[in-house]
């Protein structure tokens, strides 16, 4: 299966990755018709152009992106090397190289490489996460947000080849569709369209594309030979996946309520996303 990009495929990328674009994607998709897989990158290239209208610029898409880059800037600074998994339009590259970090970004689908290499400051190349190995050089850690990684099947396999790219000590910062969340059960279930109201309790294909939710403690398991998992938390537990229509001033308020009460061990859980911090032993 390809690493795509983020948010927004089948609504998700996640918000970004996977995250709203795979779950926004496929919803909007369905709506049509009625909202990072083996063929990831074609439905991607279709939402380059509109991808951060439909995500990344919205009132949802930042707020969540706000809520990741809270725990990912500590992590990298300035005169550090990073690699961006997954970079879709390139946001979060440009967000870290505005700050002084050297990023190498990839993605799986070159009309959402071609958007990202337009920004300038980073360096973009079209490439899968299983095809990780090939890159080569050494990092001093890695992001991939918004579920781009949702839609690989082996992720014990994408965690080998940067055990080969990250040194010993560097960081490593993922973002993945959650297995549950409460806002899209409770969105979808008052409507009484219970197949989409726990869809992600099992793997979801779509136009060629598998999504895989796993469970925390399968990401564990699968970084454990090379990485510490140090903690994870949630992402977009007040704050709803971006399918759900809210006013903008809601939505800060959400934000300002997921600062304090999304990395609950309870609540984590929960959230549309979920943010995995690893160290590279």
């Amino acid at each position: 299966m390809r690493g795509i990009s983020k948010q927004p495929l089948p609504d998700g990328r996640g918000s970004d990755g996977v995250s709203q674009c795979i779950d926004q994607s496929r919803d909007r998709v369905d709506q049509s018709r009625d909202r990072q897989g083996a063929v990831g990158a074609p439905p991607f290239d279709h939402l380059a152009a509109r991808y951060d209208a439909l995500w990344t610029t919205t009132a949802i898409g930042r707020a969540q992106r706000n809520l990741v880059w809270r725990d990912m800037d500590p992590l990298f600074q300035p005169g550090m090397r990073i690699l961006d998994i997954g970079c879709g339009t390139g946001e979060d590259a440009a967000h870290f190289a505005a700050r002084g970090v050297t990023v190498y970004a990839t993605d799986a689908a070159p009309a959402m490489v071609q958007v990202a290499q337009a920004r300038g400051g980073f360096t973009a190349a079209v490439c899968r996460a299983e095809e990780l190995a090939q890159i080569g050089g050494t990092f001093d850690g890695a992001i991939s947000n918004f579920g781009a990684l949702n839609c690989v099947e082996d992720l014990s396999a994408v965690a080998g080849s940067l055990a080969h790219l990250v040194r010993p000590g560097g960081r490593v910062a993922i973002c993945l569709l959650g297995r549950f969340c409460a806002w899209e059960t409770l969105y979808y279930g008052v409507r009484w369209e219970w197949s989409k109201a726990f869809r992600r309790t099992n793997p979801v294909a779509y136009q060629g594309i598998t999504v895989y939710y796993p469970a925390a403690a399968e990401i564990r398991a699968a970084f454990a030979p090379n990485f510490e998992l140090q903690r994870w938390t949630g992402i977009g537990f007040c704050v709803p996946p971006s399918y759900v229509k809210l006013p903008a001033a809601m939505v800060r308020v959400l934000a300002a309520c997921d600062r304090h009460l999304a990395r609950l061990p309870l609540l984590r859980a929960l959230a549309d996303h979920r943010l995995f911090l690893l160290v590279r032993k």
